[in-house]
């Protein structure tokens, strides 16, 4: 996605909760899936789908958050990561965002043979609720 056209998304975002985002009613039109973001490493784009693993984990090194995209972990397919250092920004997102329809924007990069884009700021990450109604992110599970 070009910057301006992601910058324009993220202004029609509305804020919501502990500051991770709640995007327009659909997903934008130029959205890649997690299956295709691996053809797009090194580019800047927006990659949707659901969080269907979501990891903390507070005892490895940098303090990583992992939510997985489409396919659970061992097998993902894709991944955001959120280090350590940017965590307080987002509150819980391995609670928030778990079973959720979100869509990521940043640089895709590989890790292991796999895509990931690594967030630094809420406002990269919206979330889609069910039939593309947009809603504030659950509290707890």
């Amino acid at each position: 996605m070009r910057r301006d056209g992601w910058q324009a998304w993220a202004a029609a975002v509305a804020v919501v909760g502990l500051g991770i985002a709640a995007p327009s009613p659909q997903r934008p039109a130029n959205a890649l899936t997690a299956a295709e973001a691996g053809r797009h490493l090194g580019q800047v784009a927006t990659v949707c789908g659901t969080v269907v693993t979501a990891t903390y984990a507070s005892r490895s090194r940098g303090q990583p958050t992992f939510l997985n995209l489409d396919k659970p972990y061992p097998n993902h397919i894709f991944t955001i990561v959120i280090w350590g250092e940017d965590r307080k920004k987002f509150g819980r997102p391995e609670v928030e965002l778990f079973e959720k329809t979100v869509c990521v924007n940043g640089r895709i990069e590989q890790y292991q043979g796999r895509p990931e884009i690594v967030v630094h700021d809420p406002k990269q990450i919206g979330v889609i609720a069910p039939e593309g109604r947009t809603g504030p992110v659950a509290r707890g599970r």
